[in-house]
């Protein structure tokens, strides 16, 4: 029976400090992408540049292109993400690999244009070398009743 006791204690513990690791993981990777709009709306590409993979991928709605084209593109201000306002944000960590979707309505100046969109943004991580890279941006446009599921 104390075999049973203790034995129940350990995988308790173990399933907790699980969930509690994903939950600071999470937090990591909410925090990472904050961060990350900060930096585009300060045309910040020095820490972009680290940031992004070599292979990371941006889908906007005109088009699908690299990280160095994203970096030139954020550095001459060809799109200048002004301000991203995130109403929701769901992480989801899968092994090294986390998928983060922003609800988020964006003010950007697109060709000298100032505009308001709404979007869910959708952006892979993964953590290589204890260093979390972001693989995938992808901006889909939606409605305003548009929500994320938890």
């Amino acid at each position: 029976m104390k075999r049973l006791v203790i034995g129940l204690i350990l995988i308790f513990t173990s399933v907790n400090l699980s969930f509690s690791q994903n939950s600071t993981t999470e937090q990591e990777i909410i925090n990472l992408s904050k961060a990350k709009w900060q930096w585009m709306a300060d045309k910040n590409v020095d820490k972009l540049a680290i940031l992004f993979s070599d292979r990371s991928k941006f889908v906007h709605m005109s088009g699908t292109w690299n990280k160095d084209r994203e970096l030139d593109i954020i550095k001459t201000g060809s799109i200048w993400y002004k301000k991203a306002d995130v109403q929701d944000v769901v992480v989801v960590i899968f092994d090294d690999t986390a998928i983060l979707w922003n609800r988020i309505t964006l003010l950007a100046v697109v060709r000298g244009n100032e505009v308001s969109n709404q979007f869910t943004v959708t952006e892979i991580y993964k953590n290589q070398e204890n260093d979390w890279k972001l693989l995938n941006l992808t901006f889909s446009s939606v409605r305003d009743t548009h929500s994320i599921e938890h």
